[in-house]
């Protein structure tokens, strides 16, 4: 926990905050299938949009890891949709210079996905990478070669994604 996040303990909504978030993350531990962790992330979601006034995500490293979870190549598509549409959720709650700092958290499950991932996740994916990676600039550096080993399978000549990254 960085000094910021301690100074926020000290506000009660704060603390509502990470435990709404604590019996989010619970979900997970209880999904059996699929469908339970597209209801998750919603939850999840509703919860980091509710506090987005905070511009910190408690207990980031846990939902780091679900999210990447929620990313394995076995799941549909619509578990890696709603994956992806808290990454952004999160970035957005964030910000750049925080994304920089925590790259590591949330690239992990991001990075390996667009060679695996269906047709309608890609877009997705691509925009993500465009709208809060790209941006980062000098500060993408440490995570540089895994986006370009992420990347680079997944986009093969002649398909719809090469012209848009070339």
């Amino acid at each position: 926990m960085n000094t910021e996040e301690v100074e926020l303990l000290s506000d009660s909504k704060y603390r509502n905050y990470v435990a709404a978030v604590d019996k989010v993350l619970k979900n997970f531990e209880y999904s059996s299938e699929w469908a339970d962790l597209i209801s998750a992330l919603g939850k999840l979601n509703k919860v980091l949009q509710n506090n987005a006034k905070y511009q910190v995500v408690p207990k980031k490293l846990t939902i780091g890891k679900r999210l990447a979870q929620c990313l394995h190549p076995a799941l549909p598509s619509g578990v890696h949709r709603k994956a992806l549409e808290t990454y952004e959720i999160i970035f957005k709650i964030i910000g750049p210079k925080r994304l920089a700092k925590d790259l590591f958290l949330y690239s992990s499950g991001l990075f390996p996905l667009l060679s695996n991932a269906a047709m309608s996740v890609k877009p997705v994916l691509l925009g993500l990478y465009e709208t809060y990676y790209l941006p980062l600039g000098k500060t993408l550096k440490p995570g540089l070669q895994g986006l370009l080993t992420g990347v680079l399978p997944g986009l093969e000549e002649g398909s719809e994604y090469y012209d848009r990254w070339i």
